[in-house]
């Protein structure tokens, strides 16, 4: 399922919402009902049936164990793996983490949560530094270049951007593996403070354990990726699949599971597979440092 991030009155539709209404719509439409004979089952109205379709609303466990005797599922794995797919979703929606004190994530807020419960994230950039291996200057000199954007808001943009990065040393860190093109690490003014000081922090970041940072270099030739830049999120939970994270200038989707998300996987290994090694990598990153 390949969506953007929706949002409709007070209801949100998370990623993991969305996957268990796929997986219920599948199989309503595999049996030939409706959503009308849904809501008959559980005595609620088809508007209801929709939004839990959608992901709009976290659903109860007796309403999938309905559904699926509506829709004849009688492997007890099938429903156990809706249940806990319903009951990771209920847990995440209510999360309340430090991305609640930030009023201007805006659509981030969902990835945010999710980078925040995740084990491992796998990025792909061909434009930017990745927002976890961003310095404050270099959030700074990208918010410039929005139009409209209050100093207050620019300076509480720079702190939810930091507190993220604290997931990189936290006491159960996340594992990153990251690949950018080398282009991304030439994209600074000619002997800036901003490009010695973001280089700087790349290269410290790249010593963690944690953290694997491959370079793509310019004579490697073109590839799919370079048409977009993505995030892969791993969790640990049973039933919460791979999440693909794409975005630019104007629009960001979610690619969440099934075999977009393994494309997306395949991808990234072939770009990772055709980079520089991590001490050549390393090395390339000094070499840029030296001329600025």
């Amino acid at each position: 399922m390949t969506a953007s991030q929706p949002m409709q009155g007070n209801s949100t539709s998370t990623v993991l919402g969305r996957r268990l209404g796929g997986e219920l719509i599948k199989l309503r439409v595999a049996s030939g009902l409706t959503q009308t004979h849904a809501a008959k089952t559980l005595t609620a109205s088809t508007t209801k049936v929709a939004k839990m379709e959608r992901g709009w609303v976290p659903m109860r466990d007796p309403d999938i164990r309905a559904l699926c005797e509506l829709y004849g599922v009688h492997d007890p794995g099938v429903t156990g793996g809706l249940l806990e797919l319903a009951r990771i979703d209920r847990e995440r929606r209510k999360a309340k983490g430090w991305w609640n004190n930030y009023t201007n994530l805006g659509d981030m807020q969902e990835y945010v949560s999710l980078e925040s419960a995740a084990t491992v994230v796998r990025a792909w950039q061909a434009a930017l530094i990745p927002g976890l291996l961003q310095t404050p200057d270099y959030v700074r000199t990208l918010r410039s270049a929005l139009p409209a954007v209050k100093s207050t808001e620019d300076e509480e943009f720079v702190a939810a951007r930091i507190a993220r990065q604290e997931r990189l040393t936290d006491a159960a860190p996340l594992t990153l593996h990251t690949v950018l093109w080398e282009a991304v690490l030439r994209n600074f003014p000619s002997g800036s403070t901003l490009a010695r000081g973001q280089l700087d922090h790349l290269a410290e970041m790249a010593e963690l354990s944690n953290v694997t940072l491959l370079v793509y270099p310019l004579d490697a030739g073109p590839h799919h990726g370079l048409s977009s830049s993505f995030n892969i999120i791993s969790f640990a939970e049973p039933g919460a699949m791979d999440v693909v994270y794409l975005e630019n200038s104007f629009t960001r989707r979610w690619i969440e599971g099934g075999e977009g998300a393994a494309a997306h996987e395949e991808l990234f290994e072939t770009i990772a597979a055709r980079s520089l090694s991590e001490s050549d990598s390393r090395s390339l990153l000094h070499r840029i440092r030296k001329e600025n």
